[in-house]
C-alpha cells in the first residue's frame, strides 16, 4: 500500500512536469557496461580483489592451521613457550581481520578504487547526457539505475542508446587523434613538416645566392 501510494505522489509530480518538460529516461548502468575501457578497468579491479580474496584465504589457512596445532599442544607447553605460541595465534588473527577491514570494509581500499574506477565514467556519461537532452531539448532526465522503478517505458522516452552511441563516437574520434610516436599531434606534425619545407627552400634560395655572387 505504501508502495502504491509513493507511485501516485510521483506520478502527480511528474504528471505536472510532463505538461511542461520534455522527460527522457536513461540507464547508465547498462551505458557503463558496453564501454570498453571500464570493463577494461573493471578486470583490472576484479583481478585485484582476487588477488586480495587468495592473500586472505592464504592467511586464514595458516591461521586455522596454528590454532589446531596449539590446541593440541597446549598441555605440553608452559610459561613463556604458551604465551609466546598464543600470541602468534593471536597477532595472526588480528592480521587477517584488519586485513579485511582495510580491504573489504564500508570505507577499504575496494570501495575507494571502485569510487575512483567510475567516477571518470561517470562524468562521460553525465556530459553525454547533457549533450543529448539539450539537442532533443529535454528538461528532466531520470536514470534508471539510480533506484528509480520504472514501470513502463514507451522507446521514445528512453535515450539509453543515444548516450552511448554518444560516449562510443567521441571515444572513437579521442583515438585516430591521439598523438604521433613523436609525442605530438597530427595539426603540429603538418606545420612542423611546412616549416622544414620552408626552411629547405630558405636554404636553397640562400645557397644559390651565394653562388650567384
Amino acid at each position: 500500500m505504501k508502495h502504491i501510494k509513493l507511485f501516485a505522489l510521483l506520478f502527480f509530480i511528474f504528471s505536472g512536469a510532463l505538461n511542461a518538460q520534455k522527460i527522457g529516461v536513461v540507464d547508465t548502468d547498462y551505458i557503463l557496461s558496453k564501454m570498453p575501457q571500464y570493463k577494461e578497468a573493471q578486470d583490472r579491479l576484479n583481478e585485484q580483489i582476487a588477488s586480495w580474496q587468495t592473500e586472505i584465504q592464504n592467511l586464514q589457512s595458516d591461521f586455522d592451521k596454528k590454532k589446531l596445532l596449539l590446541e593440541n599442544e597446549r598441555v605440553l607447553l608452559v610459561g613463556e613457550q604458551l604465551k609466546q605460541r598464543q600470541k602468534e595465534v593471536d597477532d595472526l588473527d588480528k592480521k587477517i581481520k584488519s586485513m579485511i577491514n582495510n580491504r573489504f570494509g564500508t570505507l577499504g581500499e575496494i570501495n575507494n578504487a571502485r569510487s575512483n574506477l567510475t567516477k571518470p565514467f561517470q562524468d562521460q556519461i553525465w556530459n553525454a547526457i547533457r549533450t543529448v537532452s539539450e539537442k532533443n531539448s529535454l528538461g528532466i532526465v531520470l536514470d534508471k539505475s539510480n533506484n528509480i522503478s520504472v514501470i513502463f517505458l514507451e522507446k521514445r522516452y528512453d535515450y539509453t542508446d543515444k548516450v552511448l552511441d554518444l560516449l562510443l563516437k567521441n571515444s572513437v574520434n579521442k583515438n585516430t587523434s591521439t598523438p604521433n610516436r613523436r609525442g605530438i599531434s597530427e595539426e603540429d606534425a603538418k606545420q612542423e613538416k611546412l616549416r622544414l619545407m620552408q626552411d629547405k627552400t630558405d636554404s636553397n634560395s640562400n645557397t644559390q645566392s651565394r653562388r650567384k655572387k
